[in-house]
């Protein structure tokens, strides 16, 4: 029997269901799978398992590298079927298995940013700096950025949206001068309500950087999620780069996940400096 949400909050143990060393041979959502009970006997309520979707290593990839989130290992895509962990058969086998044995399983849930994009696009940005991202050291000028996924692997099952430069604020690379750097996108500006301590605003951290404003971006995470949930029937979420989004994205997505389930979908996330967590309140 799965603990309530009143148990959860008053003696709940989350469990880290993986590290970072785990060896890539595809195996790990069976081995989770069959330590389901002893964890449960140990005591845990809830584990927080990987992000499950291919990155853009393919079978080596620990899953912040995102590539495809609606490829959960079925899909042959960036020389591999299965993810680092194994096949989408497999992950919802060990989600089941630990909700059989009375433990939570919670989805890590990478939506800050992209990578491995299938082509390149040329666009105009600005170049800030490392340390101030509201610098500008370099005007307007032309970059060749990789920012179109189309995902020709899965061939259009489940989303036929493909992404494109307008999804994203910038990116780190400029593949025409083979040059690293922080490009912001012209007439795109970073979000607000995110982390200032550091590098005077912290939105951008790696690869291309979702722009969860830009309205067709949030329609399809809208989709993606309801898409997620119903496939793995997932108890809840941890939220990764926190401090790298702007909080009204989640404010406005969660709601909409635990309105379409009607369930609790317990939620937690790393800011940089303290947990954040959520459970709804009626």
């Amino acid at each position: 029997m799965r603990p309530t949400e009143a148990e959860l909050m008053d003696n709940g143990t989350m469990l880290q269901g993986f590290s970072w060393y785990l060896p890539a041979d595809g195996a790990h959502w069976r081995r989770l799978a069959k330590s389901a009970q002893r964890l449960a006997d140990e005591g845990i309520t809830a584990v927080w398992l990987p992000p499950a979707y291919k990155g853009q290593a393919g079978g080596f990839d620990v899953g912040y590298g995102v590539y495809d989130t609606y490829d959960l290992g079925e899909f042959d895509q960036k020389g591999t079927v299965a993810t680092k962990y194994g096949t989408k058969d497999e992950y919802l086998a060990c989600i089941r298995s630990l909700q059989a044995a009375g433990v939570q399983a919670l989805g890590d849930v990478v939506l800050n940013q992209r990578m491995g994009a299938d082509a390149t696009e040329d666009v105009v940005a600005r170049e800030v700096a490392a340390n101030d991202r509201n610098r500008v050291v370099a005007g307007p000028h032309k970059i060749r950025a990789w920012t179109r996924f189309c995902f020709p692997g899965r061939r259009g099952r489940y989303s036929t949206f493909t992404w494109d430069w307008r999804c994203f604020h910038g990116v780190d690379w400029d593949d025409a001068t083979r040059r690293g750097g922080i490009y912001l996108f012209d007439g795109k500006s970073w979000d607000d309500e995110v982390d200032h301590d550091d590098n005077g605003n912290y939105d951008y951290l790696m690869g291309c950087d979702v722009d969860l404003s830009y309205p067709p971006v949030y329609d399809e995470l809208v989709r993606w999620g309801k898409w997620y949930l119903d496939t793995t029937g997932l108890d809840g979420f941890r939220f990764d780069a926190l401090k790298h989004m702007g909080r009204e994205f989640y404010q406005r997505w969660l709601p909409e996940m635990r309105n379409y389930t009607g369930r609790e979908l317990f939620s937690v996330g790393i800011t940089g400096r303290r947990a954040w967590t959520s459970w709804s309140r009626t």
